[in-house]
């Protein structure tokens, strides 16, 4: 017998995260799972905003800072109250942690605690999420239901990576610490990837995510010095993040691409 799918949206309750909760609540009928560090009900509240078709039972938010290890294993605790892998699996999860707390132009602006701060939501987050959200991914032997024509037919684990994680696209330096903790990222999902072929075989793998310039809090300093063009909403962010993960599939395992479906190189 099939197993049910459920979605995953990691942080939620502001920016890209927010508005890709929102996407798969209104372009699905899956059951969407939300975090939040703090204010769920104000998260929740956000989230099911103008979405007056969508039955608000098929959205759960819990508690869940990437920083805290003990509060990821308590959220996780619960999703499999409500998600047991003997009837449900994870199909789409979009880990998304980020911060930007320094972006240096020069070594002399390196500072230890922001660095400490950035890998720790950046890199160590996304690693913490995998290490106890992957167990919900399906198998090799699991049975995949039909499913909406708006969702990969494998499940996907996308995480957020970034153009300037990559080593050989560096040609303007600077950020130091930012664009260290997003190259790990881009090794985090190569390797994740591997793990997933192994055990899933083509039914689970790894993306990275890279969103452009989006207008969110963590890019907010910036936004003066990008073409309007190129400055995209949340909403929009989340509806290109969609097409694109629907559509590298298995071809396109275990490396990074950007909004528009291009590569992004290592």
């Amino acid at each position: 017998m099939a197993l049910k799918p459920w979605l995953l949206t990691t942080p939620a309750s502001r920016g890209i995260g927010l508005q890709i909760a929102r996407r798969l609540l209104n372009t699905t009928d899956l059951p969407v799972v939300a975090t939040a560090r703090r204010d769920l009900d104000k998260a929740r509240s956000a989230i099911l905003e103008g979405l007056d078709t969508v039955d608000p039972k098929r959205l759960s938010v819990f508690e869940l800072d990437v920083t805290d290890e003990g509060s990821i294993s308590t959220a996780v605790s619960r999703i499999k109250d409500q998600f047991p892998s003997r009837t449900h699996y994870l199909h789409l999860a979009y880990l998304l942690p980020g911060i930007l707390p320094n972006p240096e132009k020069a070594p002399a602006q390196i500072s230890a605690s922001a660095c400490l701060d950035t890998f720790r939501v950046n890199t160590i987050g996304p690693l913490l999420l995998l290490k106890h959200f992957h167990d919900f991914l399906p198998r090799k032997s699991t049975q995949l239901p039909s499913l909406p024509s708006s969702l990969p037919q494998q499940a996907v684990t996308a995480i957020m990576s970034a153009r300037v994680g990559s080593i050989s696209d560096n040609a303007l330096g600077g950020w130091y610490s930012y664009r260290a903790s997003k190259a790990a990222v881009n090794q985090i999902v190569k390797t994740f990837d591997i793990y997933l072929k192994q055990r899933s075989g083509d039914k689970a793998i790894g993306v990275g995510l890279h969103p452009g310039t989006v207008k969110t809090g963590l890019s907010k300093e910036f936004w003066g010095k990008v073409r309007e063009e190129k400055l995209f909403s949340g909403e929009f962010a989340a509806e290109r993040l969609g097409v694109v993960v629907k559509g590298v599939g298995v071809d396109g395992r275990g490396r990074c691409w950007d909004w528009e479906g291009k590569e992004v190189p290592a």
